[in-house]
């Protein structure tokens, strides 16, 4: 395809679940695993449809719950299949076993996970809490922010997690609630288009099972006999290595999508109105929309606000999001989801360590807990906040922006 004639348009009406459900059609898979919880169980049904109605080629396995769901995917992409799931809350850790060791496998799965806060007390509602609790697993952890990045960004995905360089699982976070439930227009890509893209299917060069060719897979390292820890540290050095290369695989591969598609998304941060910021926002999914209104009224009263939108979490890009935040006087960091150890939230440490270098002031937010909405309000209470430690320069308490609503 012509780099400068774009595809012709084909628009649908669906909300965020759907549109993860059309990615995944479009990326022909072979085979989805599935086991429903909310706010991600319309995902899966959606799914169902599109295989019962001959849209999607795909085999469908209905297991008993999500720990033979990643287990049976595991063996589906050894053998060389192209597969999906999706889940969140307490099947995200129903399914922990497996999932820590897919990356060590160096399996290129794609696996949406509808966010959702966590257990206890009881809450079904959006959060970050259960993806944060897994964010230092070894999968690689995308955000989005817009119905029309899930489709794309899930796309994406694919080219991302079976790139040679990388070969390591990938999720991709939507909010649950504010997104797998939320209502829009979406651009929907051409078949063709999209298999272009993406390319020859190339799952599982490096190690696929062959009946005629038998192997152990995952074989205990370490022990007498065994052979020692140095096989342990090359695999989790190959994973280090799979995952710092991946940052420049999402730049090319986001490039490449908005060459195609005429849609550019920024691949590992987003900056927003920070070209003479003095202060600055650092956001994460769909609270973002709400901050750059913030902002945009922050500004039309005379405050140089700007925003940086962290979508590629995990490897995280802390090259790129301290030279977006260089030069202004405060950040504030607005966190769905919260760091037990530190009483703050996890981006916002990510934000501190890749400032470290600097002398730039920062705090802590925290909102959206437990489906809470975080509105435009809030993000000017937080703005006030930065103001504050704009002139202090001594980070305070961690701003809890829901604990009076």
């Amino acid at each position: 395809m012509s780099a400068v004639l774009k595809p012709k348009p084909h628009y649908i009406v669906c909300d965020g679940n759907e549109a993860a459900a059309w990615a995944v059609s479009l990326a022909q898979v072979d085979m989805v695993a599935v086991y429903p919880i909310t706010p991600q169980s319309s995902l899966v049904e959606y799914l169902a449809k599109f295989i019962a109605d001959g849209r999607l080629g795909a085999e469908i396995v209905d297991v008993e719950g999500e720990h033979s769901v990643l287990s049976v995917l595991q063996g589906a992409c050894l053998a060389g299949a192209r597969t999906y799931t999706a889940s969140c809350g307490p099947g995200l850790a129903f399914m922990f076993e497996p999932y820590m060791r897919t990356p060590g496998m160096r399996l290129p799965m794609v696996m949406t996970i509808v966010t959702r806060d966590t257990l206890t007390p009881q809450s079904v509602w959006g959060g970050h809490q259960d993806a944060m609790s897994v964010r230092e697993v070894g999968w690689i952890q995308i955000y989005c922010e817009t119905l029309q990045e899930i489709l794309d960004t899930t796309i994406m995905a694919y080219r991302i997690a079976e790139h040679h360089g990388v070969m390591l699982p990938v999720n991709v976070c939507h909010d649950g609630n504010y997104l797998s439930f939320a209502t829009g227009r979406i651009d929907l890509p051409d078949q063709a288009e999209v298999a272009a893209f993406l390319g020859q299917r190339d799952v599982n060069w490096h190690v696929a099972l062959d009946p005629e060719r038998p192997m152990a897979v995952d074989p205990l390292t370490g022990g007498a006999g065994g052979p020692g820890p140095a096989l342990f540290v090359r695999y989790r050095k190959g994973q280090c290595q799979g995952m710092q290369n991946s940052l420049a695989v999402i730049e090319e591969v986001h490039a490449d999508w908005g060459r195609r598609f005429g849609r550019y998304h920024a691949p590992l941060v987003e900056a927003y109105r920070m070209e003479d910021a003095e202060l600055a926002l650092v956001t994460l999914g769909s609270m973002t929309g709400a901050a750059k209104d913030a902002v945009d009224a922050a500004r039309a009263q005379g405050q140089k606000v700007g925003l940086a939108k962290v979508k590629t979490y995990r490897p995280f890009p802390a090259k790129k999001l301290a030279e977006i935040l260089a030069g202004v006087a405060a950040v504030a960091v607005v966190d769905r989801s919260v760091s037990f150890g530190w009483n703050c939230g996890p981006l916002y440490q990510d934000t501190l360590a890749a400032l470290q270098s600097s002398t730039i002031p920062a705090m802590s937010c925290i909102g959206g807990l437990a489906g809470a909405d975080i509105t435009v309000g809030h993000f000017a209470r937080v703005i006030a906040a930065c103001a504050e430690l704009a002139q202090s320069r001594t980070p305070g308490d961690t701003l809890w922006l829901n604990e009076h609503d």
